[in-house]
């Protein structure tokens, strides 16, 4: 992103982005005396060995620079405007995870739920963060050209060749059998779009699968649409997020999600007990009235003893088994 400033009659322009892009319109960078020195092969090295440290170390990384002008600049294109850039600095910002992201994430594949990272974060950031929060084995390494554990976002969008339409509008990804190998290894998708999420979104539920999807920007409501469950930031999140999701996370935690599955999960769990509880004793008070009446010429409980026991039943049964907690 750059920015134009008109200054005593000379048009200055400030740039701040990803050091790997904007580093190729840099020509130039600011020394300890300040003056503005040419790059070389050697500087260049450097930067992207302190850029590989500050992505391994979980920071994000953002390049400043800036090229001092003329009143010519100011009505030139957006690519002309932004070369011979002079370094000004590189800085890391650091956006620890919550304490209780590892563990909710531990609960997610122990419950069997895959939990993949989509990030616009460079691929070495994201995979320092993906191993801090346990989506990745603190030990992960790319075995080779075919482990897609990592991608890119422009490298799956060409892997899977994007969407397309049928004759009836709905949309399915173009090559589904490349897409099966994504989902059966992609945790991590770095410097990925919104589009990336929806790309992802439908090709799962083409497979499907139940997908949840988290997201608090305008770009994310499509997304957030497409899935079957979608979580939006009830503090960061934007209103068009807000409205495409059908869960809002009050506290834009990570473990209200989780606490959200559990909850979900112990009620359909409730409910199935239940309905096997009365199935059970509604066949066995069957089975002996039409017994009893067969043999003894009349049923062995009197209607009021069966209404007796169907309010046992119902009344205490429901209550032991719908208000059980859930566990992990």
């Amino acid at each position: 992103m750059s920015t134009v400033v008109n200054y005593k009659g000379k048009v200055h322009v400030f740039s701040k982005g990803a050091p790997d892009y904007l580093l190729k319109n840099c020509a130039y960078y600011l020394d300890g005396q300040g003056n503005a020195v040419g790059i070389s092969d050697t500087f260049k090295n450097t930067l992207l060995g302190k850029l590989q440290e500050f992505a391994e170390g979980t920071l994000r990384t953002l390049l400043i620079a800036y090229r001092p002008g003329d009143k010519e600049n100011a009505n030139s294109e957006k690519e002309e405007i932004e070369r011979n850039l002079i370094i000004i600095g590189m800085v890391g910002i650091k956006d620890p995870i919550r304490e209780q992201v590892p563990h909710a994430v531990e609960l997610c594949h122990r419950a069997g739920v895959t939990v993949r990272m989509i990030t616009g974060d460079n691929p070495e950031t994201a995979v320092a963060i993906a191993k801090e929060a346990g989506i990745l084995p603190a030990d992960w390494k790319k075995k080779n050209e075919e482990d897609y554990t990592v991608m890119t976002g422009q490298q799956f969008r060409n892997f899977v060749e994007g969407l397309d339409k049928d004759d009836e509008d709905n949309e399915y990804v173009k090559n589904i059998d490349n897409f099966r190998l994504v989902r059966d290894q992609l945790k991590v998708l770095a410097r990925s779009s919104p589009t990336d999420k929806y790309i992802m979104a439908t090709g799962l539920k083409q497979l499907h699968h139940v997908v949840a999807m988290t997201g608090d920007g305008t770009n994310d409501a499509p997304a957030l649409k497409k899935a079957d469950i979608g979580f939006a930031m009830g503090i960061a999140g934007t209103e068009v997020a807000k409205e495409a999701s059908g869960i809002i996370l009050l506290d834009d935690n990570f473990s209200s999600i989780v606490t959200a599955m559990k909850w979900g999960r112990n009620i359909f769990d409730s409910i199935r007990k239940f309905l096997q509880f009365q199935l059970t004793v509604n066949m066995c008070a069957l089975i002996m009235a039409f017994a009893g009446a067969a043999v003894l010429k009349e049923s062995p409980l009197s209607p009021i003893q069966m209404l007796w026991v169907n309010l046992i039943m119902d009344t205490l049964a429901s209550l032991a088994l719908a208000t059980e907690p859930p566990s992990d």
